[in-house]
């Protein structure tokens, strides 16, 4: 129930968010129309010694299911110290000249309807219930059952004890009841409640794509900044043709350990910083993976200067490097954990030199190596 003071008065797809809209507007209406009460302006008058004075203000609340007329008449309350009628036999002293009368019932002790149900039989034309000791002024529409033609409004307790002071005191007071304002609570608790659910719910909901898409971001900047290192870093790594002539591609020589096939005539190799080489496709993918040479098991990326958790995202990284480095990354599907053959160093054959620096269009092919002849560094390194 909400306390009113007397005298005084808030992701997804579109179809989603349009059928949430509708269905808080419409609970929201049935909010309103429940929520509507209407003030009471009573005139109370009585006599102190030859003087008649009255007293005008808004300072009830009709209940929910009275009728809203106006009434008058004198105000009766309840025989005996209980004064909230509750007992079918409560009996109230009545009028000597059969004036219509009002009854002045204290809240608490049973339902309202009970209540009113009680003075209706009595013969009132009204009920006038004052709220519990120690709440002020406080007043609320009360819900109760529909009585034909009987008045039924709520006043503060402090209003309530006044009247019925000066009742006791052998004071005739009278009283008329006029339907006042109407006034609307949007907020009462079940809306509140709603309110306060929804608003939680979008709450999170925000928080948690506002930080999804700060972490993509620092993710994507990450990955960014990884790449042009994985690029710079590779691209100082040196590749070679082999050549028909070249003691690699002999039958009786080493295979490549990453894929166990002989070396070919024209295969690119890719030279490490510890002089051993491999396939390009093969070692490519395995520095992304491992970060070390294979044979030695030398730190190829820290070699080059690149700090990274190499096992953090391999495969996205074997992707992303796919499309910015030259070639075509073969994955490896098993590692092997024989013994490996021992190190061999580049022999000779032809040089040729990756350009990472160069940017490479979305719709051309990666460039080729390009062969630059023999030079000293074709020959055996150990």
């Amino acid at each position: 129930m909400n306390p009113l003071q007397t005298g005084t008065w808030q992701n997804n797809a579109p179809s989603f968010w349009l059928l949430k809209f509708s269905f808080i507007w419409l609970f929201s209406q049935n909010c309103c129309m429940a929520s509507a009460v209407w003030t009471a302006y009573m005139n109370i008058s009585f006599h102190v010694g030859n003087r008649m004075l009255s007293e005008l203000g808004e300072t009830g609340v009709f209940g929910r299911s009275s009728i809203l007329k106006r009434v008058a008449g004198v105000v009766v309350p309840p025989e005996g110290k209980i004064q909230n009628a509750c007992n079918p036999n409560t009996s109230f002293i009545l009028p000597r000249n059969k004036e219509p009368w009002i009854a002045l019932i204290e809240r608490g002790g049973c339902a309202f309807t009970q209540k009113i149900k009680v003075a209706s039989e009595k013969g009132a034309r009204g009920v006038i219930i004052y709220n519990f000791p120690g709440t002020g002024n406080q007043v609320f529409p009360m819900s109760h059952q529909a009585f034909e033609d009987i008045v039924v409004v709520m006043i503060g307790n402090v209003k309530g004890m006044e009247i019925l002071h000066l009742i006791r005191k052998g004071v005739h007071v009278t009283v008329m009841v006029e339907v006042g304002r109407k006034h609307v609570i949007w907020l009462n608790h079940y809306f509140v409640s709603f309110m306060i659910v929804t608003t939680a719910t979008l709450a999170y909901f925000t928080f948690y794509h506002i930080r999804r898409l700060w972490v993509a971001r620092i993710e994507d900047r990450r990955w960014k900044r990884l790449t042009r290192e994985l690029k710079k870093a590779f691209g100082q790594l040196q590749v070679r043709v082999l050549k028909e002539d070249d003691e690699e591609v002999n039958p009786n020589a080493d295979s490549c350990v990453i894929c166990f096939e002989a070396y070919k005539p024209n295969e690119i190799v890719r030279i490490l910083t510890c002089k051993h080489f491999f396939h390009k496709n093969c070692i490519d993918p395995w520095i992304l993976a491992h970060g070390t040479c294979p044979m030695c098991k030398c730190d190829i990326l820290k070699a080059l200067g690149i700090q990274m958790d190499i096992e953090d995202g391999t495969d996205s990284l074997q992707i992303l490097m796919s499309n910015e480095l030259p070639g075509t990354f073969t994955p490896v599907e098993e590692e092997t954990t024989s013994e490996l053959p021992p190190a061999r160093t580049a022999s000779k054959g032809a040089h040729v030199q990756e350009h990472p620096t160069s940017s490479v269009d979305a719709g051309s092919q990666p460039p080729e190596a390009v062969e630059t002849g023999h030079s000293s560094l074709g020959q055996r390194d150990l």
